[in-house]
This record gives structure tokens, C-alpha cells and sequence, in this order.
């Protein structure tokens, strides 16, 4: 039997990358997916690269409006709940003297404030043993120049995880997150500084890394995988780093 047999999932920031590669797995592992993103043309493109029963959401992940007609959408179409990836995000470099308030409130409402809202729009529809999976990096516990605002996003949402889970524990519902290090994925080409200077910054990447690579989407979707199905029923409230040993070692 396939591991989300009839299992209904929502993955936030699904068009390319984690989410979309979450998406592929999930749904070759039998589960109805609903898969989100801001753009239309980006998601109606993927009607070509996905297989199996699937919904497709345009929704802005800042937007608590839409949220609820994402929970909306999904329980009208597939009943109630069983799996929520909070994967969409937006990454940014400002130091301290760049920093806006108006760059913080576009992180922190796309970061946090989304995936948080967004839970609370599910919460009347998520089944008992429901597993919710939060984003966040190793940004939350490693400390880079420029990253105050995208850090702090991340932080919050570790923090979120635990507050959660201690609060879902007696519904059997399970909250962990997925913190990666650096992975080979599309979010290096949507940010607001130089290519040369992301691409300095990546090529130093693989000599901090145990493992001398960067990670890849798909080890990011296998973990989810994990955290999603019952092979992680007594585990909740946790933080899975796929960071190939960056904080670890």
C-alpha cells in the first residue's frame, strides 16, 4: 500500500523546487494534493509535469483572505485534512543599514504570519493524527551577515513549531519542521541582491558542508514524506535539520 493512500495534503510554494518535488512524491505515494502558488501561468504549467489527483490554488502566502479560501477550496473539493506543508517563503539579503520596515513586514507576512494563519484557517479540519510541517532553515541557529529579517522569520516559525505541538498533542496531531541547509533550488535566483554576489556566496557553501555538496529538493521532499506518514508517529514538536551536517558538525 502506497504510505499517503487517500491522504489529502496541502504544500504552500509548490511551482517549483521543494514543494513541487514534495508534491511529485507525495502524490506517486497515493495522496490528493492541493498545491499553491502567486502565480497562475506557473501553476497551470504544471499541468504537464503532474500525475495523479491533484488541486491547483493561486494563492499569495502573505494573504490571510486567501488562505481561507485555500482551506476553503480543499475541504469543498477533498473533505478534511491530513497533511499541511507550509513550504512557500521569500528570501532576502539587507544588512542592518538597508533594512526597511516595509522589507521586514513583506519577510515576516510571507514567512510567518502566512503559514501561521493559514493552520489556524485548517484547524477545524484537520483530521485526528494530521501531521503539520513547517519550513524553516538553518538560518535560525547559524548567523549570517544581511539575513536579520529572513533569519528572524525562520526563528519564529521554530519557535511556532513547538507552540503547536504542545497545543495539537491532544488532538494526535503532530507539528515538526524541516530546516535545510543549503539546497540546490530555485529560491537562489529569486532574491534582490547580484547574481555574483549569491553565486560567491554559494560556492562557499559546499567546503562548510560535512557531506561537500549541497542538498537537493528531493531530500527535502523524502523527509516530508517521513514526517508526513505514521514512520514518524512519536515525533512532534521537533526540528529535522537535511542541512548535510552545516550545524551539526
Amino acid at each position: 500500500m502506497k504510505k499517503l493512500e487517500n491522504k489529502v495534503a496541502i504544500i504552500t510554494g509548490a511551482t517549483s523546487g521543494m514543494g513541487l518535488e514534495t508534491a511529485k512524491l507525495f502524490l506517486s505515494e497515493g495522496a490528493k494534493v492541493v498545491l499553491t502558488g502567486r502565480s497562475q501561468e506557473k501553476l497551470d504549467a504544471l499541468k504537464t509535469e503532474l500525475n495523479g489527483d491533484y488541486l491547483l490554488v493561486k494563492a499569495e502566502a502573505s494573504s490571510i483572505d486567501d488562505s481561507k479560501k485555500l482551506i476553503d477550496t480543499t475541504v469543498a473539493t477533498f473533505g478534511k485534512i491530513d497533511v499541511l506543508f507550509l513550504n512557500a517563503g521569500i528570501f532576502r539579503l539587507e544588512t542592518i543599514e538597508e533594512l526597511t520596515e516595509s522589507i521586514y513586514d513583506e519577510v515576516h507576512n510571507i514567512n510567518v504570519k502566512g503559514p501561521l494563519f493559514t493552520v489556524q484557517a485548517a484547524n477545524n479540519y484537520l483530521n485526528e493524527g494530521a501531521s503539520i510541517i513547517f519550513n524553516t532553515s538553518v538560518v535560525n541557529v547559524k548567523g549570517f551577515p544581511a539575513m536579520t529579517a529572513y533569519a528572524s522569520s525562520k526563528a519564529a516559525l521554530r519557535s511556532i513549531t513547538r507552540t503547536l505541538a504542545a497545543e495539537y498533542g491532544s488532538r494526535g496531531i503532530r507539528v515538526n519542521a524541516i530546516s535545510p541547509g543549503p539546497i540546490d533550488t530555485p529560491i537562489y535566483g529569486k532574491h534582490n541582491v547580484a547574481q555574483e554576489d549569491i553565486n560567491q556566496m554559494a560556492s562557499n557553501f559546499p567546503s562548510m558542508i560535512t557531506l561537500g555538496r549541497f542538498g537537493t529538493s528531493k531530500e527535502i521532499a523524502t523527509t516530508a514524506l517521513f514526517l508526513a506518514t505514521s514512520d514518524s508517529s512519536f515525533i512532534t514538536g521537533t526540528e529535522i535539520p537535511v542541512d548535510g551536517g552545516f550545524t551539526q558538525v
